[in-house]
């Protein structure tokens, strides 16, 4: 079963040259731009949580490079930790001649989204990071999906299996399992040791000046929910919001209620 795919936006995938390959990329709405990082457990192409965020904003929303849907991992051999793949995101930005953009990062994404943020300087109009990966839990640990199968992994993302199901199906299919086992790959690749973190990134996130917010699921079992105080302790004025009755998968399990704290905090960005 693949995921449903909501018909109130319509996307249109191009692709982009970045690095000398291509990067592919979802785009839907009108508006101000709007960069979206996905999860390392795939890239559903549809979501509510993306819709909703088109009806206000031209939403970009790209394949990783060597990730299911992002090309051959062999085509990005020269990838061989998150930060190169971060560079990646920040070309990816200069190749679709965006200007001021705001960034959300889900997850894996948000790690990405971080590093974005420290490298992007006044390109960089705000940064949303939703359970993001990145920084070393002061309490805690960052959960190893290496030690689990792939469902397992990307069920734990959830609050609600119900929801998982409702996605994904009771029983994933193979195309879906497929998936999954080579965005880990990738992810094995990019983030193996130190596992999901970058030591310095908590001192390069001094010199984000961007507004920033900060977004957890209060029942996340892959990253800490205390992280959030860690990457607000790290960015200069950064607010944190979090979720009741929703985990890693915000934006699966609470779309609309994510996709208007996300609306909300970039409208008053604007005035």
């Amino acid at each position: 079963m693949t995921i449903a795919e909501p018909a109130s936006a319509t996307w249109v995938t191009e692709a982009v040259t970045v690095a000398g390959n291509q990067v592919n990329v979802a785009r839907a709405g009108s508006g101000s731009p709007l960069v979206v990082l996905p999860r390392d457990t795939g890239h559903p192409p549809r979501t509510a949580f993306l819709d909703e965020l088109a009806g206000q904003h031209t939403v970009y929303y790209p394949w990783y490079p060597g990730f299911h849907g992002g090309g051959e991992p062999a085509a990005w051999d020269g990838l061989t930790n998150a930060r190169d793949l971060a560079i990646v995101q920040l070309q990816l930005l200069d190749a679709l001649g965006l200007g001021r953009t705001a960034l959300v990062g889900l997850g894996f994404g948000g790690w990405m989204a971080a590093e974005v943020a420290t490298m992007a300087g006044p390109r960089l109009d705000a940064l949303v990071l939703v359970g993001a990966m990145g920084i070393r839990p002061v309490d805690g640990f960052i959960h190893d999906q290496f030690i689990s199968s792939t469902e397992s992994y990307a069920r734990t993302g959830f609050a609600s299996q119900a929801v998982f199901e409702e996605l994904y199906g009771s029983e994933p299919g193979f195309e879906q399992l497929e998936s999954w086992e080579t965005d880990r790959e990738m992810t094995s690749r990019l983030a193996w040791k130190p596992y999901m973190h970058n030591r310095a990134l908590p001192s390069l996130l001094s010199g984000v000046k961007a507004p920033s917010l900060i977004v957890w699921g209060a029942e996340d079992q892959v990253v800490p929910v205390s992280c959030a105080e860690q990457f607000r302790a790290a960015i200069a004025g950064a607010k944190v919001e979090v979720l009741s009755g929703t985990g890693h998968a915000v934006d699966l399990e609470q779309p609309a209620a994510l996709a208007a704290i996300v609306s909300s905090f970039l409208k008053a960005r604007r005035g």
